[in-house]
């Protein structure tokens, strides 16, 4: 007896890596746009697409387990909650003083960016990114 969902689990690791690339790309790219527009002055990044991308890759995590993917589940979701953090705990700064805060929310956002472009590298060689 065939079953189909035996087929879906069965798939080598490689083929799965290879089947998540196309979520990776769409969660790298969102994640860009916000990283690029936090960077770039007046420009307003939308935390609905960080959001949105932050679902996915908590939706689709379980489906990299045991790939070269899965470290990039990781990365991206790890990025995302120490920006977060980081920008709450220095949002004080902003209102004692303004230059500080726009100083430390600049670094943050180049901080994640590095992040992003960094895991976007790694995937397009096929490779897991490092911690």
């Amino acid at each position: 007896m065939n079953n189909r969902s035996n087929d879906i689990i069965d798939v080598e690791p490689d083929q799965r890596a290879e089947n998540l690339k196309a979520v990776g790309w769409v969660s790298y790219i969102l994640h860009l746009i916000v990283a690029v527009a936090a960077v770039v002055p007046s420009a307003q990044p939308s935390i609905a697409l960080l959001l949105v991308a932050l679902i996915i890759d908590l939706v689709k995590r379980s489906d990299a387990d045991g790939t070269w993917q899965a470290s990039h589940f990781s990365w991206r979701i790890r990025s995302v909650i120490w920006a977060g953090v980081l920008y709450v705990l220095t949002s004080p700064l902003w209102l004692a003083f303004l230059l500080p805060g726009m100083i430390a929310w600049g670094l943050i956002s180049l901080w994640f960016l590095y992040r992003i472009i960094r895991g976007m590298l790694s995937m397009s060689k096929g490779q897991a990114v490092d911690a």
